[in-house]
């Protein structure tokens, strides 16, 4: 009886102190496609007057949220759409390689207690919830979506993902 007491003292414990993570992912916001090859691959144009709109909106769209940190790949539209939230949180904005995706998944995984915001690409943002909760379970997103926020809750090794719009 004493084990049995003793080891569900342990597994609560336990989970107590697991991770408890909230990682916020979107795609950038517009970018400016008048700018002279801003649709070749390897572009980088900045935020629309639209998309300039809309990581405002962002601000207000995660104001419930005590952000920890804040990525964004390299590009001029992912560092200008959490430039904003940056500001407002005073939390300084780093750079994470979208091209090595599984690394970075497991290195936010590893993460304890953190909300975490990351900005990413239309193929790179939903790559990256399914690298995180170790499902392939959403697409890449068509050019012409950038209203999307999936939230990812962890607990310990239990994932959920909540899909908002803004």
């Amino acid at each position: 009886m004493l084990k049995i007491l003793l080891s569900f003292l342990l597994m609560s414990v336990q989970y107590v102190f697991a991770q408890q993570n909230t990682i916020i992912l979107i795609r950038h916001a517009e970018k400016d496609t008048t700018v002279q090859g801003s649709t070749t691959m390897n572009a980088n144009p900045p935020l629309s007057k639209q998309g300039l709109k809309r990581a405002i909106k962002l601000v207000k769209a995660l104001k419930k949220f005590t952000v920890d940190e804040i990525y964004s790949t390299d590009f001029t539209r992912t560092k200008t759409t959490v430039e904003p939230l940056s500001v407002k949180k005073e939390i300084e904005v780093k750079i994470y390689n979208h091209k090595q995706l599984k690394e970075f998944a497991k290195e936010l995984v590893a993460k304890q207690n953190k909300t975490i915001v990351i900005a990413g690409h239309s193929n790179s943002t939903p790559a990256l919830v399914n690298l995180i909760i170790k499902k392939e379970t959403y697409p890449a997103l068509d050019e012409s979506v950038y209203n999307k926020i999936y939230i990812v809750t962890q607990n310990g090794n239990e994932f959920s993902v909540e899909v908002r719009e803004y």
